[in-house]
């Protein structure tokens, strides 16, 4: 898939909005993404998770083991990362706070793990998915995105392979341009702002 084909599934799905957004980063925007209804038909899911796995190098791909994605936002993009994959699907939870496995998800040590987001903005999210898939045994060597937000600058640790970068402005609370100061901000994802 080219970057406007996957962009023109965005907005087939009413995924891709405008207006002012505080982000789970804490920082604010004039375009938010959201995922979950790009990924609710599940043909759309499917496709863009086989269109993202051939973004991921053949000698990378032959070694993923598992597919483990931070709930909420990851868990539908996680399973059908498995599925294009060929190989099993789980997913990090923060029952209190911290990223855990749960629901009798495991790993075996040294199971070879693609970390599998929906967005990645500042990387926070994704590097603590890691650090606890890290802590249950696995061995994370790439990590995935529908999108990434990062302007190319996040870093987790591990070769990222997001299928679209988009570069939307970004901004922090006091550097607010007067178009979205002058509009309260609307919260639409699944965790509160940091």
């Amino acid at each position: 898939m080219q970057e406007d084909e996957i962009l023109s599934e965005f907005r087939a799905s009413q995924a891709l909005l405008e207006g002012h957004f505080l982000l789970s980063s804490g920082r604010h925007s004039a375009h938010y993404l959201q995922c979950a209804r790009v990924l609710m038909d599940p043909m759309r899911a499917s496709r863009l998770a086989a269109a993202l796995a051939v973004k991921i190098p053949r000698e990378i791909r032959s070694q993923i083991a598992k597919v483990v994605a931070p709930a909420m936002g990851g868990v539908i993009i996680g399973h059908e990362m498995g599925r294009a994959l060929g190989v099993e699907a789980m997913f990090v939870e923060r029952p209190t706070g911290t990223f855990e496995l749960r629901r009798g998800f495991s790993l075996n040590p040294g199971d070879k793990v693609l970390m599998v987001e929906d967005v990645v903005t500042t990387g926070l999210s994704s590097r603590e998915a890691i650090v606890a898939i890290e802590a249950a045994g696995g061995e994370v060597i790439a990590a995935a995105s529908l999108i990434d937000r990062s302007g190319g600058s996040v870093d987790l640790g591990v070769p990222f392979f997001p299928l679209v970068a988009l570069n939307f402005p970004t901004y922090a609370p006091d550097e607010l341009p007067p178009e979205l100061a002058a509009t309260p901000a609307i919260k639409p994802g699944s965790r509160a702002a940091a």
